[in-house]
């Protein structure tokens, strides 16, 4: 019998509890997260999209959203994980054919591989190069989450005889392949990111999982989904990182330990000023959770469209996701910073570790900034502007 959604977020609340026990101590040690992958691991979340008959989990889209929200609430860096790790795992289902996909969805659950990298324009371009006996890759990319813990990376490359994108599947232990852990970010310390060079590195056929090009007679809408289906995974993953905070500052305010502020009166739970703060805050992560609930009925129902879906229809959901990803971004970073406000000068405590909330958001939200999908939903609003094909880091 396959697991329900019921199932599935019961086993990631309770990984999520298993995460938030250490969350502190584990991010202050900023060791790469291989004990985390395993927890991930052993709860089935790494094969959680795969179809049951493979091996997997067999749960949908709404379902695994849920559960890198609830991962996320915990402990970011590792939401970050899961969330690259079900976009990357699956992104050959939309880019590749499907009897390739299911080989490599196959062997990935079989094997549990968690999955790492990105698929996002970088500068300089990887390069596949056609060699007598095949192609191989060649350069640097700058980060790449999760390569130091992963068992197979997904990036971005180019032809050399054509120009066209595609992405690629790579082992990091294959010859030619190095990984550097110089990441150094202030936050999300756990994502396990670093960069990663190649040097001539072998790429047989069967791990081109597909094109990246943003030409309607290439990418066709179905395909382009993988866009806003990525993206909507970073709209939960901020979504969660605000979930987490205002959890962790409720419980400290209810707990007893009064708020101290130059402009307060030591008080309570009770305190009209820790009141406001805490439902502004409610409401504006309440305001992204319904905008994000949105987004994500576009993406179901364009998923459920299929190959019938249009180029137009794919614009409507692409811009409501990028709606909601500025939401999210927003309450994000405004509940991770004013949340050290409602706390207080106990806030600064190494042992609470309130900061990790604000550090993780503020790095995501540098590294997927929201300017440029702002200024996509204005030009559709204003223009009827289809949003370009952009891919999460």
């Amino acid at each position: 019998m396959v697991p329900d959604r019921t199932h599935w977020l019961r086993v990631a609340r309770e990984t999520a509890d298993d995460l938030a026990t250490d969350a502190v101590a584990r991010e202050q040690a900023g060791k790469a997260p291989f004990d985390e992958v395993s927890r991930l691991r052993e709860a089935g979340l790494l094969t959680l999209l795969a179809p049951a008959e493979l091996g997997g989990g067999g749960a949908d889209w709404p379902t695994a959203y849920a559960v890198v929200r609830e991962i996320a609430a915990a402990d970011g860096a590792i939401g970050q994980l899961l969330g690259c790790h079900t976009f990357l795992s699956w992104s050959a289902r939309f880019l590749n054919e499907p009897a390739l996909a299911a080989l490599i969805d196959r062997r990935s659950a079989a094997e549990q591989w968690y999955w790492g990298g990105g698929l996002a324009r970088q500068e300089p371009s990887l390069a596949l190069t056609p060699t007598a006996d095949g192609q191989v890759l060649d350069g640097r990319q700058s980060y790449v989450t999760g390569v130091l813990v992963a068992d197979r990376i997904a990036v971005r490359a180019v032809r050399a005889e054509t120009g066209e994108p595609v992405a690629v599947l790579v082992d990091p232990a294959a010859p030619g392949v190095r990984v550097d852990n110089d990441a150094e970010t202030f936050g999300q310390r756990l994502a396990a990111g670093g960069s990663v060079e190649f040097d001539a590195v072998p790429v047989a056929a069967g791990d081109v999982l597909g094109s990246l090009s943003a030409d309607e007679e290439v990418l066709s809408p179905r395909a382009a989904l993988v866009s806003p289906v990525g993206r909507l995974l970073s709209v939960q993953l901020q979504l969660g990182m605000a979930d987490g905070v205002l959890a962790e500052a409720r419980d400290y305010a209810r707990a007893g330990h009064a708020p101290w502020h130059p402009a307060w009166p030591v008080g309570s739970p009770h305190d009209p000023h820790v009141l406001t703060a805490f439902g502004e805050l409610a409401v504006l992560v309440r305001a992204a959770s319904a905008l994000a609930d949105q987004a994500l009925a576009a993406v179901c129902a364009g998923l459920a469209r299929g190959d019938d879906l249009t180029f137009e229809e794919h614009a409507e959901i692409a811009v409501v996701v990028a709606m909601a990803e500025a939401a999210a971004s927003r309450a994000a970073q405004e509940s991770t910073a004013r949340a050290l406000d409602v706390v207080g000068a106990r806030s600064t405590s190494a042992r609470l570790g309130l900061d990790r909330f604000w550090r993780n958001a503020r790095t995501h939200t540098l590294y997927e900034p929201v300017a440029h999908r702002l200024r996509d939903v204005g030009d559709y609003f204003l223009n009827g502007a289809h949003p370009p094909f952009a891919l999460p880091l």
